[in-house]
């Protein structure tokens, strides 16, 4: 059977597991934390990141987005791509957005800061980092609601690795307790309908080194 190598606290694991339920492609889930030197890992990513996917041949594939485009050409149903050149270039500039944009305005800020600091080190939130992520959302939040507006999903007529990239940001600030939904409705119903699918139900189960999520967490009505 192939195996992932992910983390709880990575968007990018997140994103290769959604896309491998929605695939409907089994895998053993293999944790792997990244900050403890491990050289079989190393063998397997140099990089010494995740998600790394190994397949039930051996084949490797490390970086979030080639698993997803090898995922994509091996096993087109359902595509999560996009059906057409126009799709799927708007689903890659999403995707660029969300991973780099929305990462670093505001992942990073509040989940380093409120998360993976208290899981690796127990060391002390900076609030200036926090307060700059929970400004910035507004603006991404705000962005999602404009592309809901006038699409079906965030790229268009179809759920793509777009709404799923952005999802699993999201899930992993929703976990901190920092994602202002109510201020938010078409953003909120949005996100509703992505943490309902069967896909993305088993990472809001989880809980993270003992940290107790807010209670809407992983209620499935908010």
């Amino acid at each position: 059977m192939r195996k992932l190598y992910h983390h709880e606290l990575s968007p990018a694991s997140r994103k290769v597991r959604v896309a491998l339920a929605e695939k409907r492609l089994e895998f053993d889930p293999v944790i792997e934390e990244t900050w403890v030197r491990n050289e079989s890992f190393l063998a397997l990513n140099p990089e010494g990141e995740v998600p790394v996917l190994v397949e039930a041949e051996g084949y490797v594939l490390a970086d979030a987005w080639a698993i997803c485009e090898y995922l994509e050409d091996s096993y087109p149903d359902p595509p999560l791509l996009g059906t057409d050149p126009l799709m799927r270039a708007e689903v890659r500039r999403l995707v660029a957005w969300f991973d780099r944009k929305f990462n670093r305005e505001v992942t990073e800020p509040i989940v380093q800061e409120k998360l993976i600091k208290r899981v690796v080190s127990g060391g002390t939130p900076d609030s200036r980092l926090i307060r700059a992520g929970r400004a910035n959302i507004h603006t991404h939040l705000r962005y999602i609601a404009w592309l809901i507006h006038r699409r079906r999903w965030l790229a268009g007529d179809m759920m793509t690795y777009a709404d799923i990239t952005a999802a699993c940001h999201l899930s992993l600030v929703d976990y901190a307790g920092d994602v202002p939904w109510e201020e938010h409705p078409q953003a909120k119903d949005w996100y509703a309908i992505i943490k309902s699918r069967p896909s993305f139900r088993p990472l809001l189960e989880e809980w993270i080194a003992n940290i107790r999520p807010p209670r809407h967490y992983a209620d499935l009505d908010f």
